[in-house]
């Protein structure tokens, strides 16, 4: 390690290090909770919406089937077939291990008719293959598909979507992610370099990333045989081990798409493709892994409105104008998740096993001038207005405004989103 840096140098050289990476280890660690479902190289489907106890990754929606494949592309190129799917919402993200969406396929962007493309490695050639290429920029990569489900009754046809994708590609390697340690974001700090150490070296960093790499040298994590934890010294080795804490600090608890505030967060430009926003592109993918771009999906955080932080036991009523809908291309959903202690968001078991409303809700019903009133709260509004709640938990919660191929007004910020309201005791009584 440098001489010249001090002990108060090394704490900041840690913190950025652990932002920088940790993307790099939550995707790692995500893919081997997913291998214990299904192969490398190989598309696998949910059949079923997500629910209260999927827990493999943070905020999922409940509004669309997935189907996913973690594809090696050091053994050769993967070509993935997409059905045709009409009217029907899709999207196909292709992610690499920093969570960059490399490219988005379907409905926003090629269309209902179906057709292949070639998905290569970073340094593969693309001479020879016909149609189009994708070009990974890691060696192992990330397909997330994302197919609309509008309700029950429309389970079987979705699951005939998922049914028409194919993949064909060369085995995987019999080790397909370099035989990683098994470290996780929040392992003790030398299990956590040592990991991150190891995926930087599958997973070369971009050129435009040579200044933090340079910034965080003094760690060690591209030295010659990987982080050598003795380099330290124990007065370093607790310098290091305050600037992890620091990150983890900074970090814990972070929106998944926006920053502190009231009301309705407005997201984050760089969303999905996060250049050298290293903070933003971490609290991503602690809150929200997989997250799309904004023109594919546009979303809102909120966990208080006019100051008053969200909570169950407090009924709200969000009310839509008729002359005001929320201005989609494809449709908008209202998520109910309730936070954990590091800022993860999870679905909340229901009376309703309603985790989400919205645009395509079966049976949801508009008042007599078309407008919408959405009713939020822990305990039923009543018979008549359970077709339009959306419960939540006896304590605090998180909502997530999803909008889909959101059109400019909403893109552009030209559309305020109306914000819920307290419910009255007239409201109450009006039941």
């Amino acid at each position: 390690m440098p001489k010249d840096v001090t002990t108060a140098g090394l704490t900041a050289i840690a913190r950025e290090a652990y932002t920088f990476t940790l993307p790099l280890v939550a995707m790692e660690s995500f893919r081997r909770r997913r291998m214990a479902l299904g192969p490398m190289n190989d598309m696998l489907h949910a059949r079923k919406l997500l629910h209260h106890k999927s827990r493999h990754i943070t905020a999922p929606n409940n509004d669309t089937l997935y189907s996913n494949a973690w594809l090696d592309l050091r053994k050769g190129s993967a070509e993935i077939t997409l059905p045709e799917t009409g009217e029907r919402y899709i999207s196909v993200a292709v992610m690499d291990m920093w969570t960059d969406n490399i490219a988005i396929l379907g409905t926003r962007t090629t269309g209902g008719e179906g057709g292949s493309v070639t998905i290569i490695g970073p340094d593969a050639s693309a001479e020879g293959i016909a149609g189009p290429v994708i070009r990974s920029t890691t060696p192992i990569c990330w397909v997330l598909a994302r197919i609309l489900v509008t309700g029950p009754e429309d389970l079987a046809a979705a699951r005939a979507v998922q049914d028409g994708f194919t993949l064909t590609m060369p085995p995987p390697p019999n080790d397909p992610a370099g035989d990683p340690s098994q470290g996780t974001r929040t392992a003790p700090w030398p299990e956590y370099f040592a990991q991150a150490a190891e995926l930087l070296t599958l997973h070369s960093p971009r050129a435009t990333d040579i200044g933090v790499m340079r910034r965080i040298a003094a760690l060690g994590l591209d030295a010659p045989g990987g982080f050598d934890l003795d380099r330290f010294s124990p007065d370093q080795a607790a310098a290091i081990a305050a600037g992890v804490a620091e990150a983890r600090r900074a970090l814990e608890g972070g929106m998944i798409m926006a920053g502190d505030g009231d009301g309705w967060l407005p997201p984050k430009p760089g969303l999905g493709f996060y250049h050298q926003d290293y903070e933003f592109r971490a609290r991503v993918a602690i809150g929200g892994l997989g997250a799309l771009t904004l023109e594919e999906a546009t979303y809102y955080p909120a966990r208080s409105f006019d100051g008053a932080p969200l909570d169950g036991r407090r009924a709200m009523r969000w009310h839509i104008p008729a002359d005001r809908p929320i201005p989609v291309n494809a449709f908008w959903s209202l998520s109910m998740y309730e936070p954990t202690g590091d800022g993860e968001l999870f679905f909340i078991d229901n009376p309703l096993s309603r985790y989400a409303i919205g645009d395509r809700t079966p049976g949801l019903t508009r008042n007599p001038d078309g407008s919408l009133d959405i009713w939020i709260g822990h305990d039923s509004p009543g018979p008549a207005r359970e077709a339009n709640w959306l419960p939540a938990p006896a304590g605090p919660y998180t909502l997530l405004l999803r909008a889909y191929f959101a059109k400019p007004d909403l893109l552009e910020g030209r559309y305020a989103i109306p914000d819920p309201q307290p419910v009255t005791l007239e409201e109450e009584t009006q039941e």
